[in-house]
């Protein structure tokens, strides 16, 4: 590095300081800093001083989440060891690796192997695996920040503990971005106290200019996706201006549509500006990052398959069409623009409506105060870790004290009792109690050693082809007649179409022959309009500290003297709000109700996301049935609310503070959901992980209709006669987690009740309203009466403001 003038940081020298100690621990740095090179080289160093502690084979396994880095980083890996005239090999072990080369692995493993979670659970299911791993000095863990939170980040912590359990003098290292909860991040990977664990950071950070484009004129009655086509003409020369730009989108189905966007407004375009997102052929992906890293292309429509860790030197640019969501990912998009340690992110915001201009200013400050959203592990989810059991028991076979010692040690199954460890190992040999009657279940048997094991080569092989904690819908291939392969859509997605139908996929407009086996046959169609695939990605929910910062930026918007260019351009939209209702300031929460031709509608505005607002909307909408008997239509958005009735709703300055109370809230919320079938269609993805429904089998994929099918009748089954099964117990507990956001709604109600409430009433929607009411019409009229229709109400509610 010195030789071509470059220095190391601070925090690389420290780090290589260590882990020649012996430390395991984590390196937080921004992007663009070479933590990559913090790690990797503190193992070569340490070998070139001490080769004599390091065996032949793996040294260095390197766990990656995506697997479009790993070809990135062997290739910087491997010129860091040519130029340093080092013998040793770098490879990559994932779902694409061809299996002449794994098997050439598996005789002799390289000295560093580039991996996803899965893949390394897919090694432990082969026979005589613990060889491989004996003599690795160093496992180290790249962008945990993106596996922790989520069952990838189990298999992770599995994958670690076991290989802590094969190696003995195994340093563990965690690389990451910033994120909340650093501290707690390195325990949940590290939670092993005999090591000598440490966090190294980096004291440099990386500058990020944020420029929100602003349209020509602000919309006084914004919807979500209104300003799309209009701010093309604001991106063109942005894209022009700069070397190579990155636009990122929030789904692929924006991806798409976007790139067409782009391509009518410049044509001259054409071959400089590509999409890029996972559906998208393997073949096509490499090409448009090779032509990225070499300056071919303009611009890159993305989604967050380029979100993480790929350095591509030429981006000085990125875009972000709509809102990011969350802090921590609007700033990993940041940092793909500028990518060298010195140089700035300049990142452009896109407002699809006039209200993500509000979110634009959040995000601004969000940034210049450095605060960024925690990631919360996840623990006890058994589905994970029986399927972890029955890997072992595919490959080398385990002892149950072992394995149960193994897993206390984890974050995730530190609370583990040994009732819940004997239901496992029940569990994973005969079907437990409910299902002991069904052999299919009996997977693993005890042999006389007392080694558990699985006999059955079928049982085996089905394993294989379905670890991991990842459960979509059946994805069908898209491949035209005349040969060549595109990309992949979703079944549910494709199901909705007939033959002779146009849609959209890697920018290209194909018209549907017919499916066969599991693929879509196409060809090119000289359709003028087509549907863009949506995927059940779905949209992003805001995060907790996005709205925090919303409300806050919406409350400054009041001030008159506000410097900000963004509110001051807003002016418009908030006297509107506030001349026909009201601006809700931080310590306020503002209630409307509006009476229209079309009923009785009443909008409240938590500002907690879409997710969050779906559980209080079905929540106020019982606890409103129980004073007197109503039938709503609910609609929300990331801000606020609609129940809509068509008689008027009992809601007043004496009960508004009953019906917001967080008394009994919880036993309400489960009240008001109907939480057995969202518990349902959790234990579909459960059933899938731990094993009692199989999707992926030799030549086929299981569909979305089948697994639900399936995993509901077991689910059923498993209410009628065992209730306390822990994969029952667990998709209730989710339910609660992840859809319901038990500890965000509690927080919500609790800043609700500490409140000013606010009701206002008017027979007009309002700014915050109207883009609540576009959803709920969304839902039912094509695009077409859409745009007519919200024409209709903008006259009406101009027409009734002037009376």
């Amino acid at each position: 590095m010195a030789t071509k003038g470059n220095l190391p940081f601070p925090f690389q020298e420290q780090t290589w300081a260590k882990y020649a100690k012996g430390c395991s621990g984590m390196v937080v740095a921004p992007t663009g800093f070479g933590k990559t090179f913090s790690v990797f080289l503190a193992v070569v160093i340490d070998y070139l001083n001490h080769p004599e502690q390091y065996q032949k084979g793996l040294k260095l396994l390197w766990v990656s989440p995506l697997r479009s880095l790993a070809k990135d980083l062997a290739k910087a890996m491997t010129a860091a060891i040519e130029e340093i005239g080092l013998d040793w090999e770098v490879a990559v072990r994932n779902g694409d690796t061809p299996t002449k080369i794994r098997r050439q692995q598996e005789r002799l493993m390289p000295d560093v192997l580039i991996s996803t979670p899965e893949t390394l659970h897919l090694l432990f299911s082969q026979k005589n695996n613990s060889r491989w791993f004996k003599s690795l000095n160093c496992v180290a863990v790249d962008e945990w920040h993106e596996l922790l939170g989520n069952k990838r980040g189990i298999l992770t912590e599995l994958a670690v503990a076991r290989l802590n359990q094969l190696s003995k003098n195994l340093s563990i290292w965690g690389i990451t971005a910033t994120i909340g909860n650093l501290e707690e991040a390195a325990k949940v990977l590290i939670p092993y106290p005999e090591k000598k664990t440490l966090m190294i950071k980096s004291k440099l950070k990386k500058k990020i200019k944020v420029i929100p484009v602003l349209p020509d004129e602000v919309e006084v009655l914004p919807w979500a996706g209104h300003l799309g086509r209009s701010m093309a003409s604001k991106i063109i020369p942005i894209i022009h201006a700069n070397k190579t730009t990155l636009i990122f989108t929030n789904t692929r189905g924006q991806s798409e549509l976007w790139y067409q966007i782009l391509l009518e407004a410049d044509p001259d375009l054409a071959g400089l500006l590509a999409i890029h997102h996972g559906s998208i052929d393997k073949k096509l992906r490499n090409w448009i990052e090779d032509s990225i890293s070499e300056g071919i292309l303009k611009a890159v429509v993305c989604t967050s398959s380029l979100d993480l860790g790929v350095d591509f030197k030429p981006v000085d640019c990125v875009i972000q069409i709509g809102s990011a969501k969350g802090i921590a990912r609007f700033m990993q998009r940041a940092g793909r623009s500028g990518h060298s340690p010195y140089e700035v992110s300049k990142i452009y915001m896109i407002p699809t409506h006039s209200l993500e201009i509000i979110e634009a200013a959040a995000l601004k400050e969000a940034v210049k105060e450095q605060k960024v959203e925690a990631r919360q592990p996840m623990v006890l989810t058994f589905d994970v870790m029986v399927q972890f059991m029955v890997t072992l028991a595919v490959g080398e076979g385990f002892k149950a004290e072992e394995t149960y010692n193994l897993l206390k040690r984890t974050h995730a199954f530190s609370l583990m009792t040994e009732d819940e460890f004997a239901w496992a190992i029940q569990f994973i040999t005969q079907g437990g109690n409910t299902l002991k009657s069904y052999e299919e279940f009996h997977k693993v048997f005890l042999d006389d050693d007392g080694l558990y094991k699985v006999k059955s080569r079928r049982i085996s092989m089905l394993h294989r082809m379905n670890i991991g904690a990842i459960v979509s819908d059946a994805m069908l291939r898209v491949k035209f007649m005349s040969g060549g392969y595109i990309g992949m859509v979703e079944e549910y997605f494709i199901s909705k179409l007939k033959p002779n139908d146009s849609f959209i996929l890697a920018g290209r407009v194909l018209e549907l022959l017919h499916i066969k086996d599991m693929t879509v046959f196409v060809k090119m169609s000289k359709a003028k309009k087509a549907i863009s695939p949506s995927w059940m990605g779905g949209r992003l929910p805001l995060s907790s500290y996005m709205s925090h910062f919303l409300r806050k930026k919406l409350s400054d918007a009041l001030n008159p003297g506000t410097q900000e260019r963004e509110l001051r351009f807003l002016h418009p939209l908030i006297a509107r709000q506030s001349e026909f209702s009201h601006i809700p300031r931080e310590d306020e929460f503002l209630v409307e109700l509006i009476d229209t031709k079309e009923g009785f509608h009443l909008f409240m505005y938590p500002f907690e996301g879409r997710l969050v607002h779906e559980v209080i909307s079905a929540l106020i909408a019982y606890r409103l049935s129980k004073i007197e008997p109503l039938t709503f239509t609910i609609a929300m958005n990331d801000y606020g609310f609609e129940l809509l009735s068509d008689q008027e709703i009992p809601l007043n300055e004496n009960n508004v503070r009953t019906i917001l109370s967080k008394e009994h809230l919880m036993e309400d919320v489960v009240a008001s959901i109907n939480a057995a079938e969202m518990a349902s269609r959790k234990f579909r993805d459960i059933a899938v992980i731990s094993g009692l429904v199989v999707q992926s089998m030799p030549g086929a994929n299981r569909n979305n209709k089948s697994l639900q099918s399936s995993s509901g009748l077991i689910f059923r089954v498993l209410e009628d006669n065992e209730p306390n099964n822990l994969l029952l117990r667990q998709a209730y507990t989710e339910v609660f987690d992840q859809q319901l956001e038990e500890v965000r709604l509690k927080d919500a109600f609790d800043r609700i009740h500490n409140s000013k409430l606010i009701i206002k009433k008017t027979n007009t929607f309002t700014p915050l309203s109207f883009p609540i009411k576009v959803d709920s019409l969304r839902q039912s009229l094509s695009s077409e009466k859409l745009d007519k229709r919200i024409q209709r109400i903008q006259k009406e509610t101009f027409r009734k403001a002037k009376n």
